[in-house]
């Protein structure tokens, strides 16, 4: 295997988008896409040029065929998906909005192949990545994927290796909050970047103010802390720097879904170029706001050509606005 930049490992999901607006009951016509956070991130960070590895699980079945087929085609190395012929590839049904709203989703993956992901399935030519990139949803899946979970931001991280992790929470996939809250606040003491967005942060610390919850996360061991608040921008903490980026304006809001696996494409990209946490943190705005104005999770994420002739740093502030604290 080639060297590899970035591993990144989860579910990717096929997703039926609704063609029209309406309950999903009434919606006869769906749109065949893919879906999932950990892929989102790792198909952006391909489109910048960087070489992804992807670990996970498909089914033997077309919805498999698909998913493999769509992140091959973006650039991600593929080898280590393994296929697996006793249990089904995961999917998803999400509605059509209009006005910028959340759309619906609901999920039908319970017992999916990617569920069955444990730490036998890590290759030890993927522990040569020079990144890897985690969420709180494999973990949420399984306790085998939970235990993978670990295993590999363990050894990435005592291997010398830069680890980050967006918490990406699924209060539904946990058994009870508390387990949710103890289990992600474990693997996020294993990251040297963490990402939560505010309301995440809010509940995982029980801190409300972002410089609070950032304080949390660096006792625990991380080197950096980006607070994510929506189209107010983002609040950062170092041990040495904090500051708040504004957001980048949007005319029109299409999707709000996978602006946060933007944001991680935006903040991870620049850390691995050796830009400082404050200006990854104005490149992961852009890119969000790249995602939000495109239809579907991962279609507006910009390509190297794109950020280049696109993105510009704009002043920041260095100090947390008062009113996008109390939000």
């Amino acid at each position: 295997m080639s060297e590899i930049d970035i591993l990144s490992f989860g579910e990717t999901m096929a997703m039926f988008v609704a063609e029209q607006t309406g309950d999903l009951a009434s919606i006869g016509q769906f749109h065949k896409r893919i879906a999932g956070a950990d892929s989102n991130v790792a198909i952006g960070l391909s489109r910048l040029g960087f070489k992804v590895a992807w670990l996970s699980r498909v089914g033997a079945d077309s919805l498999g065929r698909f998913v493999i087929d769509t992140l091959e085609k973006e650039g991600l190395d593929c080898r280590h998906v393994d296929i697996d012929s006793a249990h089904p590839t995961g999917f998803q049904l999400k509605s059509r909005t209009e006005d910028g709203s959340d759309p619906a989703v609901e999920y039908f993956r319970r017992g999916s192949a990617a569920s069955h992901l444990a730490p036998q399935s890590i290759a030890p030519e993927l522990l040569k990545a020079r990144h890897l990139h985690a969420t709180g949803i494999p973990p949420a899946l399984s306790e085998t994927a939970r235990q993978m979970s670990f295993e590999l931001m363990t050894r990435m991280r005592e291997a010398g290796r830069s680890v980050s992790f967006d918490p990406n929470l699924r209060p539904s996939l946990w058994a009870s909050e508390q387990q949710m809250i103890r289990e992600i606040n474990r693997l996020a003491a294993l990251a040297h970047w963490v990402l939560p967005g505010l309301s995440e942060g809010r509940l995982l610390t029980g801190f409300e103010d972002p410089a609070d919850i950032a304080a949390f996360y660096l006792d625990q061991g991380a080197e950096a802390v980006a607070i994510k608040l929506g189209p107010h921008g983002a609040y950062y903490r170092t041990h040495q720097d904090q500051g708040f980026v504004a957001g980048v304006p949007v005319q029109t809001v299409v999707d709000t879904v996978g602006a946060g696996d933007g944001f991680a494409v935006g903040m991870i990209s620049a850390l691995l170029e050796n830009h400082s946490f404050a200006d990854a943190v104005q490149r992961a705005n852009w890119v969000g706001s790249r995602a939000v104005q495109s239809r579907g999770d991962m279609e507006g994420l910009p390509t190297r050509t794109e950020m280049v002739a696109e993105f510009r740093i704009p002043n920041r502030e260095q100090a947390l606005l008062p009113q996008v604290a109390q939000q």
